[in-house]
């Protein structure tokens, strides 16, 4: 037979494609299942969606048991700090110089050292004394009305004279005097850590009166 009536070759059929080598993953992912509306089919989500997950409740409820312990630890830590270090109240001094003694008009009442230091200074036909302004009721700071001439305490009415001696309200004995003198540098000079009760006969004191014609 010649060549040209011989018969033309049959297509080549297509190479099959090559088999997943074993251990290899399929080229195309396989699609997480998805249940459909009405059936009992569970859903299943992809490993990776659920293991990578960091606020599970375990996980929640385990990290707040440690912030709640180091709260703690960190509280006590502080406390001991502060022990060991107390903290001091620098309180105001009780003495204080309040003038020279010609700054004050006689039959007067000074009310300038009430804000500072809670003292009226009081000078007479014959001196000076200073009065501590506390109510003997409850503590309270009484106030001076000059118009009435009395101290009056605005909580419960107790009265008081120029002198400060009780006369009204519930307030049981006289306001109490602090101690007042002279400084070296001719200035008034009051303590009133230092105080004189009337009842107890205190105002007899050299120290409760300063006199000064």
């Amino acid at each position: 037979m010649s060549e040209e009536t011989k018969p033309a070759p049959a297509p080549a059929e297509k190479a099959a494609a090559p088999a997943a080598t074993a251990g290899e993953a399929p080229a195309t992912p396989p699609k997480p299942t998805v249940a459909k509306p009405g059936s009992k089919q569970t859903l299943t989500k992809p490993i990776a969606e659920t293991g990578n997950l960091w606020m599970t409740r375990r996980n929640f409820l385990s990290r707040a048991g440690w912030v709640a312990f180091f709260s703690f630890v960190g509280t006590m830590l502080l406390g001991s700090l502060r022990y060991m270090f107390p903290r001091v109240l620098f309180e105001p001094s009780t003495v204080f110089k309040a003038g020279f003694p010609t700054d004050y008009p006689v039959g007067a009442v000074s009310t300038k050292w009430v804000k500072d230091y809670r003292t009226w200074i009081v000078r007479n036909d014959k001196g000076f004394y200073a009065i501590f302004a506390q109510c003997t009721h409850l503590g309270c700071t009484p106030r001076w009305l000059e118009a009435e001439g009395k101290f009056k305490c605005p909580c419960h009415g107790s009265g008081f004279t120029m002198e400060a001696i009780n006369f009204e309200g519930p307030a049981p004995r006289p306001l109490e005097r602090v101690q007042i003198a002279l400084a070296e540098d001719g200035q008034l000079l009051i303590d009133t850590s230092i105080r004189f009760r009337e009842e107890l006969g205190q105002w007899s004191n050299a120290s409760a009166f300063l006199n000064y014609a």
